[in-house]
């Protein structure tokens, strides 16, 4: 008895190859599209927040260099430049009290600084995410009276 292989199986259409059509490559770059989307946006407003958290808290650090400041020369500063580099009134000067790079909030922005302050002994603002005083949400203004 002589042994038959099966046959081959055949395409019904021999020419056409395997693959993706362009309007299905179409629509999955669509998609991809739309679920970027989606994810710019809820990462983009965390980060606005962890921002406007980190703001707050920057007020806390400025108000206690602030404090030191007043503690060693007897007031507080005329400006917050003076806590990290020595103004010629400052008799008791032990800084630098900050770094430069802490005088501005984390969207790059300076911080509001009036002394005498009409809240307190002086007065330290953050602006928000806009940089400008009022506002809602992440542009709110918070100071350290509050």
């Amino acid at each position: 008895m002589q042994y038959r292989y099966p046959r081959t199986r055949q395409l019904r259409h021999p020419h056409r190859s395997a693959g993706f059509t362009l309007l299905e490559m179409l629509a999955v770059i669509v998609l991809i599209g739309i679920v970027g989307a989606i994810v710019v946006r809820q990462v983009g407003s965390s980060v606005d927040k962890g921002k406007f958290g980190a703001g707050k808290a920057q007020i806390t650090t400025l108000s206690q260099a602030i404090d030191a400041y007043a503690l060693d020369n007897g007031s507080p500063p005329g400006q917050l430049g003076d806590l990290v580099s020595k103004p010629a009134n400052a008799t008791n000067w032990q800084g630098p009290y900050v770094k430069p790079s802490q005088l501005k909030d984390p969207w790059g922005h300076d911080f509001g600084y009036k002394y005498p302050g009409e809240h307190g002994n002086y007065d330290l603002i953050f602006y928000g995410r806009d940089g400008k005083p009022g506002g809602e949400g992440y542009d709110a203004d918070v100071g350290n009276w509050q």
